[in-house]
């Protein structure tokens, strides 16, 4: 018996990975979705025996989803693949309804042992009445995947791994952004990343990593007004015997930028060496902090993350930005990740 199987990601390598990750048991007929949005319009014409759900997507996140299958009755075991594993997540999901949480990469082994129960199980599903024409959704077949696909879903997994840190280091929900990959002269990353500071001062620190080739530095910025909520949660000494401000900058970007270079080199098979962390100053113009950055290189691929905590004005921007000549490396690193594409 055919199982009729909705994937929804944003990110094609995501979609095409978990769909020949499938079970053969399964004898599974596959639909992708690129968003929430086109996922419910597909629930709503055609009926589904299981759906694996991201959860950072355009248009309409994961949550976002799980809320409008519930208010509108639609019911199909849903599956949570995201590489957002932070706890108060994974309770979000589960509350909403997802059968259960699995952390990105997936592997092969675990979902045949979460879909075990589904081999003979009879295959019925209620389904509503279209409200509107349905977007094009995609076949397997289809999708093309590229160097730039194959980063963003990379990061798109350490970046869940640095605020699932971040949100256990301060008992909080941290709201992931979609990443932004570039490639660019390293003369425009003051323009690129000026927008960042929002006419506010900000502090950063600055940290060099290097593995097998690959170097780079991760830079990590904090507006004076996110600072200032940042140490209205924290249990820093007030009687002035250190600076609170500087203790508050060091810490946040410990826990991202190892998180989240751990992340990468568990990707790549990599362990990255990280020099000491250097002060690029604080409470300045963005523009001031990024010409005290000691890069030498022209052309960088920069990758950034901006973290948002729930119920409060913080964001914590980070910036990791990779020397030109490593990109051939981390690409060889990462090849497997578009083995047996099209």
């Amino acid at each position: 018996m055919t199982t009729r199987i909705l994937i929804t990601d944003d990110s094609a390598l995501a979609r095409k990975q978990l769909a020949r990750s499938l079970p053969e048991h399964l004898n599974a007929d596959v639909t992708f979705a690129e968003n929430g949005k086109i996922a419910i319009e597909a629930l709503q014409s055609q009926p589904f025996d299981l759906m694996f759900l991201d959860l950072t997507m355009p248009e309409m996140d994961g949550f976002q989803t799980l809320e409008a299958m519930r208010d509108q009755n639609i019911k199909v075991p849903v599956f949570v693949v995201s590489g957002d594993i932070q706890p108060k997540a994974q309770q979000r999901v589960l509350a909403l309804g997802a059968q259960a949480f699995v952390k990105k990469p997936v592997s092969q082994a675990e979902l045949i042992e979460m879909l075990e129960p589904y081999k003979d199980v009879e295959r019925v599903q209620s389904v509503p009445q279209p409200a509107a024409p349905m977007q094009a959704i995609s076949t397997p077949a289809s999708v093309k995947i590229g160097r730039r696909e194959m980063y963003m879903e990379v990061v798109n997994v350490a970046m869940g791994r640095a605020a699932d840190s971040l949100a256990r280091y301060f008992d909080v929900f941290v709201h992931m952004p979609l990443p932004q990959v570039n490639v660019f002269e390293v003369s425009e990353l003051d323009m690129t990343i000026r927008h960042l500071a929002a006419n506010d001062n900000m502090s950063g620190i600055c940290q060099g990593f290097s593995g097998e080739g690959l170097a780079g530095e991760a830079l990590m910025l904090i507006s004076d007004s996110s600072m200032k909520d940042l140490l209205g949660i924290l249990d820093y000494p007030d009687d002035g015997s250190i600076d609170n401000d500087l203790e508050v900058l060091v810490d946040v970007s410990n826990v991202l930028i190892s998180a989240f270079l751990a992340g990468i080199g568990e990707q790549a098979g990599l362990v990255f060496a990280q020099s000491y962390p250097v002060i690029l100053g604080q409470h300045m113009d963005v523009g001031s902090l990024v010409d005290n950055m000691s890069g030498s290189w022209k052309r960088t691929v920069t990758i950034e993350v901006s973290y948002a905590i729930d119920d409060t004005n913080i964001k914590c921007d980070l910036l990791l930005l990779l020397v030109d000549e490593s990109l051939p490396l981390l690409d060889a690193k990462l090849a497997y990740l578009m083995d047996d594409e099209d």
